[in-house]
């Protein structure tokens, strides 16, 4: 991340950590990190002072809404591979999720556009259920196999999450929230991010990729040290000793004769 990446953020709350994160709706090891950034919190102290803001990112924004192909041929075909591969490639990522307490459907999962779905997610985000409306929404792709690149299926899903189905609706319709995607995405190009999930701490320090929550929680716990230093703690204070406090300065008489 170059130095003037922090300029693109808003300053965080006094006392409070702020921690950005770009990803897709349609992204396994997207899921994962989410997973893995949870754990990191209930072990960090301070996780009831972070922030967390969840930004768009599409890894194929020309995709149509439903593509008619099954996840292991749009991988074969991406990749160069077998079906047999590709197959091979999801039973990896499936394992490793169940690893974090997540349930891959990967076999049943609909290929679809996601442009729609990250707007909703801003939309929830003023109602402050951003994260609850991203969960859903992997929760649907990955294990359900709901088509989130149908609006029918995202005003339930935003019902589901405690959203006004009739408001959800209307602002798909009239791309409310599209310029917030478009924005989140310039943003990634300008910090030079390329794959996700990848987070961004303090403004300051980017992780890239569904690291360990080990090293999510190590990375929490420098940040906090470095923008909330502990206050000093007085070595060998003793009552009586000279010094200048709240505007008193207790300066000796040397007038002659006193």
């Amino acid at each position: 991340m170059t130095a003037s990446a922090s300029s693109l953020f808003s300053p965080s709350a006094p006392g409070r950590l702020r921690v950005d994160i770009w990803s897709d709706i349609a992204c396994p090891w997207c899921y994962i990190g989410k997973r893995r950034f949870e754990a990191a919190l209930r072990d960090f102290p301070q996780a009831d002072q972070v922030e967390v803001v969840w930004h768009s990112f599409e890894l194929d924004p020309s995709a149509p809404e439903r593509r008619p192909h099954s996840m292991a041929e749009m991988l074969a075909g991406k990749y160069g591979r077998s079906v047999a591969d590709a197959q091979g490639m999801m039973d990896h990522v499936t394992q490793v999720a169940a690893g974090d307490g997540l349930d891959y459907q990967l076999g049943r999962a609909q290929l679809a556009n996601t442009f729609l779905a990250h707007q909703l997610i801003h939309l929830a985000a003023r109602h402050g259920r951003q994260d609850a409306m991203k969960e859903r929404l992997l929760q649907a792709y990955f294990t359900e196999g709901a088509h989130v690149g149908d609006p029918d299926t995202l005003v339930r899903l935003a019902g589901e999450v405690g959203l006004e189905p009739g408001e959800a609706r209307s602002a798909l319709q009239r791309g409310e929230h599209a310029q917030a995607v478009r924005q989140d995405e310039a943003q990634a190009q300008a910090l030079g991010i390329s794959g996700v999930p990848f987070f961004v701490l303090g403004g300051k320090y980017g992780l890239s990729g569904a690291q360990d929550a080990s090293v999510l929680l190590g990375a929490l716990n420098q940040v906090w040290q470095e923008t909330h230093p502990a206050p000093l703690t007085l070595l060998g204070q003793s009552e009586g000793a000279p010094g200048c406090d709240d505007g008193h300065c207790a300066v000796p008489d040397q007038t002659p004769g006193r």
